[in-house]
């Protein structure tokens, strides 16, 4: 007699660990405060749920994000249609927050602020959290991958150019900062790349140097490492008595813009940092050269100089954009700390936040700092795959 039991069944688990650690999360933000709602812009504020800034509105849209979050539990959820819930899913949580603080604080009332609280922030999470595992798991090509990080850009560009969002609380410390803004993301920008190309300038040399001689490469490594684990915070400090000395001291030095306090200062503590992954990464890199290719080079009467340029350093070149990558989002990342020095960038409305107790200020540094961060290791990380693929593609048969 045949065993009933024993049948054809659908071999994939019915639920998705992450989609339900996601749907926990999104559950948790719809049950807590989606914003804050202050008096001013120092003062504490009062939590408000999303129906209590929508009513019936906010009712019916905390009804459908509930259902999006607990569909992608189900590991049976196509792919494509995971990642269209959870950008659907952000989507609709910034148009909740904007709606929310226009409907408690009028364009006229420019004391009040709506602070996104954690409901906002778990929301958010959630649904981005959704749609980057549905991508990392669809194995889009990378032009298809590139379109997904320009259409992110556009769309969240998009929502804050509409002015939809311009009556959240950090919108509004950009509207009464906005020509500072721009002038101290002109500077975090300079202290990021600038701190860049100073460490390929140098630091491709070096790496080069200890890859044709041994001997040099324990002592070099061991400097730069050195370097590398003192303390961020603290290696900004050390630049202002040095400079300050230098600048007092050596003829010429203030005119050039040297200083102990400023963006000079700043741009040479994060070359200092961003020297060791670049010098590693290119020694790692040229190592990494198949010696068979670097044999038929040097069968085919080219100098070391013709080596170096022509077949090591094309073969080696994602690694080192490996390393541009991590230096880049580095220093993206420490460049804040130069507000501490008068350095500048997105670093100086972080330190007059906080200094002022006023968080919306905090995330109007804070905010620009993480998106330029993300945007870069992405946008470098999907670069860096296109090197190896093409890498990959010429040297196979």
């Amino acid at each position: 007699m045949t065993d009933l039991s024993i049948s054809a069944t659908d071999p994939r688990p019915a639920l998705s660990r992450p989609g339900l650690l996601f749907a926990v999360l999104g559950l948790i933000g719809l049950a807590v405060p989606l914003v804050q709602f202050k008096a001013n812009r120092i003062v504490l504020g009062n939590g408000i749920l999303l129906p209590g800034g929508l009513g019936l509105a906010g009712w019916l849209l905390g009804a459908a994000l509930a259902v999006a979050l607990l569909a992608g539990v189900s590991a049976r959820l196509p792919l494509r249609l995971r990642l269209l819930i959870g950008c659907a899913g952000v989507v609709a949580v910034l148009l909740a927050l904007g709606a929310t603080a226009r409907a408690l604080a009028p364009p006229d009332n420019t004391m009040a602020r709506v602070a996104p609280a954690s409901g906002f922030w778990l929301l958010l999470l959630a649904f981005a959290l959704m749609a980057a595992d549905a991508l990392s798991r669809m194995r889009l090509g990378l032009a298809q991958r590139w379109l997904m990080l320009a259409g992110a850009v556009v769309v969240i560009g998009a929502i804050l150019w509409s002015g939809w969002l311009d009556g959240v609380s950090v919108m509004r410390e950009y509207e009464a900062r906005k020509d500072i803004f721009w002038r101290e993301a002109g500077r975090h920008l300079v202290l990021a790349f600038g701190s860049l190309g100073a460490a390929l300038l140098v630091g491709l040399p070096i790496g080069t140097g200890i890859y044709l001689s041994a001997r040099l490469r324990r002592p070099v490594l061991g400097v730069l490492n050195v370097l590398q684990t003192i303390p961020s915070l603290a290696l900004f400090g050390i630049m202002i008595p040095i400079f300050g000395w230098i600048a007092l001291n050596v003829p010429g030095a203030a005119a050039m813009g040297i200083a102990g306090i400023g963006i000079f200062p700043a741009l040479v503590a994060l070359f200092l940092y961003s020297l060791l992954p670049v010098v590693s990464n290119t020694l790692v890199g040229l190592n990494g050269v198949s010696p068979a290719a670097r044999d038929a080079a040097f069968g085919l009467g080219m100098t070391r100089g013709q080596v170096l340029r022509g077949v090591l350093f094309p073969l080696a070149l994602p690694v080192i954009l490996a390393a541009v990558r991590i230096v880049l989002v580095q220093n993206i990342g420490l460049a804040v700390i130069a507000g501490l020095i008068g350095g500048g960038g997105f670093g100086t409305f972080v330190f007059q936040g906080l200094n002022q107790t006023a968080m919306d200020l905090v995330l109007l540094g804070a905010l620009p700092t993480i998106a330029l961060a993300l945007s870069a290791g992405i946008a470098l990380d999907l670069l860096v795959e296109a090197l190896d693929h093409r890498k990959t593609e010429r040297s196979g048969p």
